[in-house]
């Protein structure tokens, strides 16, 4: 046997129960070809194989992203940044050193801005008091509100309204003009279209495909934020990735990548079903699983929202929420047409996966798949939901019961990572603490579980991923919701491969798998957790080839 790459002399961690642990791994042609002692392994080295001494570190299958925006994530990296910038002073300071730097900036975008980061309720006045001259917008950290000054509104002809699709709104002042609030993806695509970004906007803005086929340049420009996704991804010893918002045209820019030797990961693209759509829409959806089947790229699941964010109270609860009397918010979907979507959808043997915040978002999910399994029998679906940051305790037992896939993502816990824990008494009722962001009591209850960051939204980092999971304080009068360390690993590897119906290709380290390895730089196992994020990623590894690499690895 020939071998290209072997990692020896490393903590293996395989994910495989029938081989849990080894020393070695050997790879060639871009698959595994062996997993076991360092001796076994480095007698299959040749004089042209490449050995790399781990020096004891941990090496584990890549890392599974099981939800994130790869393409509006690597554009983001090139924006403003206010994450931890509060106060008007603060705020307009950096803003303004940023315009100064990027004189030629359509529109100086900032991304995570926290709700309040103003001091007050950000209006196009206030935004206009930090810069006039130029379009300016800041945009939340959960991604579903824009606040924008009145050259930005301008820009985008939404200064005086437009006709929004349900959920989405243009918050408007008594005199007629907008107030500079945007709520949900297509209030704000205006915006986003003049910072350039259209194309890869529409994925998760409308589902839709570009009005003009790109030009040769225009694709290149767009290849270029998701070459910066990717790497930074590579950093973080991600080798496979879930994409929450998509259509053809980024099936196509990937599979142009990959043609190129560019992609650095394995991608996984929905196609987006809106609430304006019909049910023909969904032919667009069998024609690219049926078109996107590759190692590298791949369709074969539809992506929609339930409702929108609990910040800004678009999230769909079964009760009201603190201090709003009367509002739960409602679902973007109505729950007998929703029914009727996911039924059409399982029948074509896709996947589904609903973004469903809120209790009542997740029960309206749920009955929607139940509702599909009713009508077209049980099958492998691998149905998903993703974030359930709320749900009703009767709920709990029917995702295990039905084969539901928590998609969750430990980042976002208040407390638990970026988001400050104050922001809970304002979206949840104390005594419903007890059922916000269940892990484990979802697991336990038969749940399948994969872990994500939803990047951009939060740090993509795996690493300060497992310190969230590991580290997270209980809520009061809640259950610990932390999962084991071996659990979590699971949920970031084969448990994320396993929920894109990946398991067949990656996601463990064993003989006939691609080759897609993470080599930390330490031990899990011998690394206080909350010291996990100071540890860094030595190696990744995506089908053989070394995507990401520390000086000093041989």
């Amino acid at each position: 046997m020939i071998v290209d790459l072997i990692v020896t002399n490393a903590k293996v961690v395989t994910m495989d129960p029938a081989r849990p642990r080894a020393e070695a791994v050997a790879l060639d042609g871009g698959k595994i070809v062996a997993v076991g002692t360092r001796a076994e392994v480095e007698a299959l080295a040749t004089p042209g194989t490449r050995v790399i001494d781990a020096k004891g570190r941990m090496l584990l299958p890549g890392f599974v992203e099981s939800h994130l925006h790869l393409a509006l994530g690597g554009a983001e990296l090139m924006q403003l940044q206010l994450g931890g910038i509060t106060g008007f002073d603060a705020v307009a300071q950096a803003f303004r050193a940023y315009a100064s730097a990027h004189p030629n900036t359509a529109v100086v975008f900032a991304q995570g801005a926290a709700y309040g980061c103003l001091g007050t309720d950000a209006t196009r006045h206030l935004m206009d008091q930090i810069i006039s001259d130029r379009p300016i917008a800041m945009m939340a950290p959960d991604h579903h509100t824009v606040w924008a000054n009145t050259a930005a509104l301008t820009a985008g002809g939404i200064l005086h309204g437009a006709p929004m699709p349900h959920g989405h709104e243009i918050v408007m002042a008594p005199d007629g003009t907008a107030t500079g609030e945007l709520r949900e993806f297509e209030a704000f695509g205006p915006i986003i279209d003049c910072a350039g970004l259209k194309r890869l906007n529409l994925g998760i803005a409308t589902g839709e495909e570009p009005a003009l086929a790109p030009s040769a340049a225009d694709r290149e420009a767009d290849k270029a934020h998701i070459a910066r996704g990717l790497a930074h991804c590579a950093r973080q010893g991600i080798t496979s990735m879930v994409n929450m918002d998509g259509n053809r045209y980024l099936c196509e820019l990937l599979s142009e990548m990959a043609a190129e030797d560019r992609l650095t990961a394995r991608v996984v693209v929905p196609f987006h079903m809106k609430p304006h759509m019909d049910l023909s829409a969904l032919e667009r959806a069998s024609a690219m699983a049926r078109d996107f089947t590759g190692e590298w790229v791949r369709s074969g699941f539809v992506k929609m929202f339930m409702d929108g964010v609990v910040d800004s109270r678009t999230a769909f609860m079964l009760t009201e929420y603190p201090g709003v009397p009367g509002h739960t918010s409602e679902p973007l979907f109505a729950p007998d047409r929703f029914n009727d979507i996911c039924a059409d959808i399982d029948r074509r043997g896709l996947q589904i996966a609903v973004h469903a915040i809120g209790d009542g978002a997740v029960r309206t999910t749920i009955d929607g798949y139940e509702a599909a399994q009713k009508r077209n029998g049980p099958r492998d679906s691998r149905h998903r939901i993703e974030h359930i940051e709320l749900i009703d305790r009767a709920d709990v037992p029917r995702l295990g019961a039905l084969g539901i896939t928590a998609s969750v993502q430990p980042p976002h816990a208040p407390g638990a990572m970026d988001f400050p824990i104050e922001s809970m008494d304002t979206v949840f009722h104390r005594p419903r603490w007890r059922d916000a962001y269940l892990w484990k009591t979802l697991r336990d209850h038969g749940a399948p579980i994969a872990y994500a960051s939803d990047w951009p939204v939060t740090d993509v980092s795996v690493l300060r991923g497992m310190r969230a999971a590991l580290c997270r304080v209980p809520f009061e009068g809640a259950d610990d919701e932390r999962m084991d360390l071996m659990d979590s690993l699971y949920a970031y590897t084969a448990g994320g491969a396993w929920a894109a119906h990946l398991e067949g290709l990656t996601g463990t380290l064993k003989p006939g798998l691609a080759g897609d390895l993470v080599l930390i730089d330490g031990d899990f196992e011998t690394t206080p957790p909350n010291s996990f994020d100071q540890m860094g990623i030595a190696l990744t590894i995506a089908g053989g080839r070394i995507t990401h690499q520390l000086p000093g690895i041989a």
